[in-house]
């Protein structure tokens, strides 16, 4: 099989980090080679993160080249802008819709960028999805990252969605309403894809 590579962006405190190692323990369950990259040194601050994970039969390099990676997950509606310069021409391209504005928007010396649903669509298949609204619905707002989870999964056909339930089952092992919240939030982030890929 080929390398898959996926990008995850976002802001701190979206948990980005979390995301990117339920995916590679998934991977690793399901007898990948996996190697991850995380940059989160403004994670604190609410600045720019992203992970890398790629998985295969024998991956090298945990960098992504550009112009190679299969799928970016937005956390952010901005944040994936970075990276689409390494998208491939199929990539699949999910963004959550909430908005975290940068600091010098929010104190009002730079506008908020228009039109960014039409810069995502020309770099691939774009699904805008309302992770956080989604999340709330689950029963908390910080579950947008695994609605995010559960979005990426219905088009991921190496890992399989039971093998990533397994890693949130694991990673909230012991506090069961958690596990129950974050299950519920990953499929109700499979089924908006669902619904969407229908219509």
């Amino acid at each position: 099989m080929k390398t898959v590579s996926i990008i995850i962006a976002g802001v701190g405190g979206q948990g980005n980090i979390a995301a990117s190692k339920i995916i590679g323990e998934a991977a690793v369950r399901s007898g990948y080679d996996v190697k991850i990259t995380e940059t989160h040194g403004m994670a604190q601050r609410g600045g720019s993160v992203h992970s890398m994970i790629r998985f295969g039969k024998e991956v090298y390099s945990p960098l992504i080249p550009k112009g190679d990676a299969g799928y970016l997950v937005s956390l952010e509606y901005l944040e994936g802008l970075r990276w689409l310069s390494y998208l491939s021409e199929e990539a699949i391209i999910l963004v959550s819709t909430e908005k975290r504005p940068p600091y010098l928007v929010s104190i009002g010396k730079a506008s908020y960028p228009e039109n960014t649903e039409e810069v995502y669509s020309q770099f691939g298949k774009a699904i805008f999805i309302p992770a956080r609204e989604l999340a709330i619905e689950a029963g908390s707002a910080k579950a947008a990252n695994v609605v995010m989870l559960g979005a990426l999964s219905c088009f991921l056909k190496d890992i399989s969605s039971e093998n990533l339930k397994e890693e949130i089952k694991r990673r909230f092992a012991g506090k069961d309403k958690l596990v129950e919240l974050n299950l519920k939030a990953f499929e109700i982030g499979r089924n908006f894809v669902r619904k969407d890929q229908e219509g």
